[in-house]
Formats: structure tokens, C-alpha cells, sequence
């Protein structure tokens, strides 16, 4: 079990993955994604300063969720966002399409060249159950 302290308030948790955030904490955090999208939803025209003042949120954190892909912004607004590759603009995400459809193909192309040996072998773990996987590793280590 991992127990981390969250980063907002501090308090102990039981850490199962994602942002280290306690339940209270991540929950408060949905909600003020809610009240961020419900805002953007009404006054589409909004630039994301005025999204952050007016609902009580760090620019910071509107643009992690646009990069998300969590909310995204009409084409009449004012935010845009770059694309990380060509720099393109752009209005959710991190890559505009162009570059998606670049990095789709080229990681098809790759996976193309990979032996067709070693694709069945991923075929055939990807339906084992991981968490038994090491279970003889594990004997004598504290762990049954």
C-alpha cells in the first residue's frame, strides 16, 4: 500500500495513482473543473485570465486541463494554444492534427517493423493477469 501526503492540504492517503491528491482534495478540484466548464460553456468569449479570476482557479490549471483535452475553447475565443511539435495553433490538446496524424503513422510504422514473434508474445501476456506475474519473485521478501 502507498500512503503519500497530499499535495494541496497535507493530510496522509492511501495513493492508488494519478495526481497525489487526497479524496477530498480531488474531489474539490472536480468541482471546480465543473464550475470552470459550466463558466466557459456560458461566456464562451472568455479568455482564460478571466476564467481563472472569476471562478477562483490558477491559469496554470485551466491550461493543464486544455492540454488534457478536458476543456477546449470555440473558435471565436481568444485561447489558443500552440502545438507542441510545428507550433501550430491550436484550441485543446497538445498536438494539432496534422502532427497527430504524423505521430499516429509513424508509431504504426514502428510497430510494423517489430518482429511478428514478438507481437504474438505481446498478444499472449497482454491476457495474463500482471499481479501473479511475479509472484514466485516476491517469495520470502514479506509478501505471500
Amino acid at each position: 500500500m502507498d500512503v503519500r501526503n497530499c499535495k494541496s492540504c497535507g493530510r496522509l492517503f492511501n495513493y492508488i495513482g494519478g495526481p497525489s491528491l487526497c479524496p477530498a482534495c480531488m474531489k474539490a478540484l472536480d468541482d471546480k473543473f465543473d464550475q470552470v466548464k459550466e463558466y466557459i460553456y456560458n461566456h464562451p468569449k472568455a479568455g482564460v485570465q478571466e476564467v481563472a479570476e472569476t471562478n477562483d482557479v490558477t491559469t496554470m490549471q485551466i491550461h493543464k486541463w486544455i492540454r488534457e483535452e478536458r476543456l477546449s475553447f470555440t473558435e471565436d475565443s481568444m485561447v489558443s494554444l500552440e502545438c507542441e511539435m510545428c507550433g501550430a495553433a491550436i484550441r485543446t490538446g497538445r498536438f494539432c492534427k496534422n502532427c497527430k496524424d504524423k505521430l499516429s503513422s509513424h508509431f504504426g510504422s514502428l510497430y510494423e517493423q517489430i518482429p511478428e514473434e514478438k507481437k504474438r508474445e505481446f498478444k499472449e501476456e497482454s491476457t495474463k493477469m500482471r499481479f501473479l506475474q511475479n509472484r514466485n519473485t516476491n517469495k520470502g521478501k514479506g509478501t505471500p
